[in-house]
């Protein structure tokens, strides 16, 4: 494949599209999906949504910190590293405030209301959810009370690797120039060296907490994975071995899957040694989970590189602009719409189908009414909309610059 740095690589854009839509549906499982804590269940949660589940759960979120690492990448070419810090920040951490003091507020009162912590009284609620010295539910206080991010736990972990990215900047550009000269074998070989012992050690000793400071087993998963986006957005020879070896990426993440899947139904019992001494099962453990994980981010990216490259449309510009505010939007409205079903009682199929559908048409909704708004773009990370022609023409008039 060849291309230039600053091309644009519409791939990315349908990957950034379709991950999150991933990401809508997966939400929607968590709700009815057993033994797997969340903000609200159903009362009949369903135990073979976990094998459905985990199909994604391995990548999908490194999926989305790939894809922006490669962006960033891609777009430090056209801007300095403060002017990029300085965009980044105000497309991701004012959003980000806002979400907090608003959005994710009916997630936090539905969580209490339904575990008979508090009572009935939204506005009342929102009162004690501000004000970080609150005296409501001080169990579940971090530092800030009961401010929290949860779902967009990605834009603060998005924007600490991109400031650690710009720090290290004139380093990675080397590494980049150096990169040119490794076989993408030696690359990926680097990678899987770097998760598994990260599975192996730190996910036992630091389990997911998305709360940043203390999240090591995260970092040490995803932040290699943002960084290894930022080099692999500029290798074309990687890009072109990707490709050629698609189906041979599907291939094995499909059979790490596979045996993952027979792992969690004791297809292998009988292998465990009960002293625990057989470390060879163990490191093939770590070795098909890390399988896993990268098979099926470079598989995404070979079939997306091969059937989505240069595919523009009005269509896509419209999704991508939408993506932010969507993902933002979608797991309180999921909540919500859950909430305001369950009383019903209504056949579970019935009932996700009618959430999903209540959640997307209410997303394209609100970005409809956002992306006309210059404060609630500001708040949800977009441009200002364009001013009217009519409103241009009458600018440069009054200014003395003739109309196009």
């Amino acid at each position: 494949m060849t291309r230039t740095d600053t091309e644009r690589r519409y791939e990315l854009d349908w990957l950034r599209c379709l991950a999150f839509a991933v990401l809508i549906l997966y939400h929607l499982g968590m709700y009815y999906v057993a033994d797997w804590g969340w903000h609200v269940k159903t009362d009949q949660p369903q135990v073979w949504l976990q094998d459905l589940m985990i199909f994604s759960n391995p990548w999908r979120m490194s999926l989305l910190f790939l894809l922006g690492g490669m962006a960033l990448s891609l777009i430090c070419q056209k801007y300095q590293p403060l002017q990029l810090l300085g965009l980044r920040s105000k497309r991701l951490l004012i959003p980000l405030l806002f979400t907090m003091a608003v959005l994710v507020v009916p997630q936090v009162y539905f969580e209490a209301l339904s575990q008979q912590l508090i009572e009935p009284g939204y506005l009342k609620f929102w009162q004690q959810y501000i004000n970080p010295w609150t005296s409501l539910l001080p169990q579940h206080h971090s530092p800030i009370g009961l401010l929290t991010w949860n779902h967009a736990w990605f834009i603060p972990y998005l924007w600490c690797y991109s400031l650690l990215t710009l720090l290290a900047l004139p380093l990675l550009q080397w590494l980049v120039r150096q990169a040119q000269h490794w076989p993408a074998w030696l690359a990926l070989l680097l990678v899987l060296l770097v998760l598994a012992p990260a599975w192996y050690w730190l996910k036992p000793l630091h389990p997911s907490t998305h709360a940043l400071v203390d999240d090591w087993y995260n970092h040490a998963k995803y932040l290699p994975v943002f960084l290894a986006g930022f080099v692999l957005a500029r290798q074309n020879l990687w890009w072109g071995q990707l490709l050629h070896y698609r189906r041979l990426w599907l291939l094995l993440a499909l059979l790490s899957y596979a045996l993952i899947i027979a792992d969690r139904h004791q297809w292998f019992d009988s292998l465990e040694d009960p002293a625990g001494t057989q470390w060879w099962l163990m490191l093939i453990v770590v070795l098909v989970v890390v399988l896993n994980h990268w098979c099926f981010l470079l598989a995404i990216l070979g079939y997306a590189g091969r059937y989505l490259a240069g595919r523009n449309s009005s269509w896509l510009a419209y999704c991508n602009q939408a993506i932010l505010p969507w993902y933002l939007l979608h797991q309180t409205l999921i909540i919500v719409f859950a909430m305001a079903l369950k009383p019903y009682a209504l056949p579970q199929g019935l009932e996700a189908l009618l959430i999903l559908l209540g959640t997307v048409c209410s997303c394209a909704l609100a970005y409809e009414g956002i992306r006309r708004s210059s404060v609630l773009c500001l708040l949800f990370g977009l441009n200002p909309p364009a001013l009217p022609k009519s409103v241009v023409a009458g600018t440069r008039q009054a200014s003395g610059t003739p109309g196009a």
